[in-house]
């Protein structure tokens, strides 16, 4: 049966009104996780409210794990194989934004819907939950439990502690479909089965104010730290993926740059000439709520530092011997009982690898580490290879931190591997990579990316000259085993970490005063911003020819982002929310063909990054065909029926 929003709306607790009973999903305070709670008992106290609470973090879809083989990236950064043509990337490819919807078959890879019948909230199933549809839920719980607040018998910190949950809540499920829907009603009551809903469908900037709201609230409400609390002292060591007063600053930022960014300031354009054209106020608003969270950082107040990027072997993920933390731990764990990655990063992760007690290793092992292998080195893989395309390889820079089209650069096309970005070295699998360091003949543990190489079959391996392994290393193939079930490996591709914070803290100061601009509670400029996260890899500084104007300062705010958060799925929302996934240079995605001028046993010996090549030249794969209503995504047809202020998206 179809889940409608109108019967989310309305539907969604009559039952817990009705005295029927509540699972919940994650327990608190050591009670048996079977327990249930009556619906008169579920708001009496601190435990019991808790419980009712703990549901909502269970909902939080974990998009890496969302079905056998998912998509999250949908902007100009991947491309798949024929044999994923059924996947969503294919689908916006084509242009056909209605296949988000989970009742079209075929589309259950992407983590935003699903069908009715595996949309269960209270199910713990790794994967089960999506976004539509868990939002409406979660939103009306939370409306549900501040609308009885006032029944807590407990102390302040426990009401508070409760309300900022659910005020983050609220906020944060609206916003996130936003993100692709534009703006929403803003649902801050509950609806009663007697009254149908009416509640006006609010621009974007009109109901990111009512999130944003809602985030201070919660910011106002929430600890830095549940274990220096008196009710967190009872849970120490449970506490990690508890919301606190750090996560709704950096999402009450977000936010407000979102809110304040040229598609929502001047609504879908094509031509790319509002590139620029920011709300001031509010990015002026979303930098101070950002340098607000970075002073708390920085002076060691919250739970969150920059990770190191510190390697004795970058191309196998091997810390440095003196490396206290590490960059690829933000993504990928193993031989650590499971233990969820994020390290001292990762601020907001998906519900189910956080609440699981573990990692799906089925799920790990089949599905999502085998997504990025060429299909003849993956056990057990069905054939869904995603790999960057060459136009998204590009914006990684050079070690001067020059972009490779800056004259200035010293980027050679005879050497296009050479004194790269360091992240490139991390990220990207490129031609001669050693791929597999297990016992298997010479010519099968080199990568061949270049023109009619093994690996640039376009059925089952790359079609761009490239691969990469940031979020998984390439050691997971079918000699090496580094997700095998005896490594315990987990993997997550967090929804916010600090380098966001950076990032979006740099690039909404920039809005209002280019690469000098700074919020008035935080110490560092926009561009000492953009150069911390550079620094922490070893990239050079952004360069003065870059600085000295608003509009190129912004350009190479947009392009560290593409590096720095390169494949973890903010691509699509970036450049629709720059007006920018319309133009010509967003909608090409492309290959790189080049010929190899080193023989095998160079690869033995040397370092691939120095390997000379020649005749290397970008040539199109393909063009996306994008008009203005490819900015939002389009609603279901059957709630935009239910009455007449839930109008549809223009053009669909």
């Amino acid at each position: 049966m179809k889940l409608k929003i109108s019967a989310i709306l309305t539907g969604a607790f009559l039952a817990l009104s009705a005295g029927t009973v509540l699972t919940s999903c994650e327990d608190y305070l050591d009670k048996d996780p079977d327990s249930t709670v009556d619906a008169q008992d579920a708001f009496k106290d601190f435990n019991n409210f808790q419980g009712f609470i703990e549901e909502i973090y269970n909902c939080v879809p974990n998009k890496n794990i969302h079905y056998w083989s998912c998509t999250w990236n949908l902007g100009d950064d991947e491309w798949t194989v024929p044999n994923a043509n059924w996947h969503m990337l294919h689908q916006v490819d084509l242009g056909n934004f209605w296949a988000w919807q989970g009742g079209n078959l075929g589309q259950a890879g992407f983590w935003f819907d699903k069908a009715a019948d595996r949309l269960d909230p209270r199910s713990i199933e790794q994967g089960s939950h999506a976004l539509y549809g868990h939002a409406w839920y979660c939103i009306r719980k939370c409306n549900l439990g501040l609308e009885n607040i006032d029944r807590l018998v407990g102390t302040s910190e426990e009401r508070n502690f409760l309300m900022g949950q659910m005020y983050f809540f609220r906020a944060w499920w609206h916003f996130e479909m936003m993100q692709f829907l534009g703006g929403l009603p803003y649902l801050d009551r509950t609806i009663p089965a007697s009254e149908s809903p009416t509640e006006p469908r609010l621009s974007f900037q009109e109901a990111a104010e009512k999130c944003a709201a809602d985030f201070r609230r919660a910011a106002d409400l929430l600890p830095l730290n549940w274990d220096n609390t008196t009710v967190g002292r009872k849970t120490i060591g449970h506490n990690e993926f508890r919301l606190n007063k750090a996560m709704a600053l950096g999402y009450l930022g977000k936010c407000l740059l979102w809110a304040g960014s040229p598609l929502m300031e001047n609504g879908a354009h094509t031509g790319g000439a509002l590139t620029y054209s920011y709300n001031e106020d509010y990015c002026r608003r979303a930098a101070e709520a950002f340098g607000e969270l970075l002073t708390l950082v920085e002076q060691g107040q919250t739970l969150y530092s920059l990770v190191e990027f510190n390697y004795k072997n970058v191309y196998d993920h091997e810390k440095a011997d003196n490396a206290a933390t590490c960059y690829s731990d933000i993504f990928w764990s193993s031989k650590n009982q499971g233990k969820v990655p994020g390290s001292t990063e990762s601020m907001f992760r998906g519900g189910t690898v956080a609440w699981g007690n573990g990692a799906d290793n089925s799920y790990v092992r089949y599905n999502y580490s085998r997504t990025f292998c060429p299909n003849d080195m993956a056990e057990g893989a069905d054939n869904i290879v995603h790999h960057p395309t060459a136009n998204y390889v590009e914006n990684y820079g050079m070690a001067n931190g020059m972009p490779i089209d800056d004259p200035d650069s010293g980027y050679d096309p005879t050497h296009p591997f050479k004194n790269r970005d360091p992240r490139f070295y991390h990220d990207i699998v490129f031609d001669g990579f050693k791929y597999v360091n297990g016992s298997v003949p010479d010519q099968d543990k080199y990568i061949q990316l270049y023109t009619g190489g093994k690996h640039r079959n376009i059925t089952n391996a790359s079609s761009t000259g490239y691969l990469y392994q940031k979020l998984v290393p390439h050691t997971a193939n079918v000699t090496d085993q580094a997700d095998s079930y005896g490594q315990n490996p987990n993997a997550d591709v967090p929804y916010m970490r600090l380098a966001d914070i950076y990032l979006m803290y740099a690039e909404a100061a920039a809005a209002v005063g280019g690469a000098t601009g700074k919020s008035n509670n935080f110490n560092r400029t926009a561009a000492e911003a953009v150069n911390v996260i550079r620094d922490r890899c070893g990239a050079g500084h952004v360069a003065a020819k870059y600085t000295a104007s608003r509009e190129r300062f912004i350009d190479e705010v947009r392009r560290e982002r593409a590096v720095e958060l390169s494949f973890e799925g903010l691509r699509f929302n970036d450049l629709q929310r720059w007006l920018l996934l319309t133009e010509p240079k967003y909608t090409l995605k492309t290959a790189h063909e080049f010929m190899r001028v080193e023989n095998d046993d160079f690869f033995k010996s040397n370092d691939p990054a120095e390997a000379r090549v020649s005749e290397l030249k970008s040539v199109p794969l393909f063009q996306r065909e994008y008009t203005a209503k490819h900015y939002w995504f389009p609603l279901k047809q059957s709630d935009t029926q239910m009455y007449e202020g839930f109008q549809q998206n223009p053009g669909w």
